[in-house]
């Protein structure tokens, strides 16, 4: 999942590095368009739909916080 993620965050990001970063948000990789854009993409990717109240920045602050909102609704 974590490969799938990072591929979804390059793309989204025009091709920026996120492995080095511990806070997307603060180091300024994410804006919220682009964390719908990556709403987006992780719904069509897994074949989900992220409820609303998921959609908060706590829950894309970094790898981890992704994988963690993702667990919900994902079985593995």
């Amino acid at each position: 999942m974590r490969d799938t993620i990072l591929e979804i965050l390059t793309e989204v990001g025009d091709g920026s590095s996120f492995e080095g970063s511990s806070n997307f948000i603060e180091d300024g990789l994410i804006d919220s368009y682009q964390m719908v854009e990556i709403i987006e993409a992780l719904e069509e990717e897994f074949d989900i739909e992220i409820s609303g109240r998921d959609i908060i920045p706590d829950n894309f602050i970094d790898l981890e916080s992704i994988e963690a909102m993702l667990s919900k609704y994902i079985e593995e």
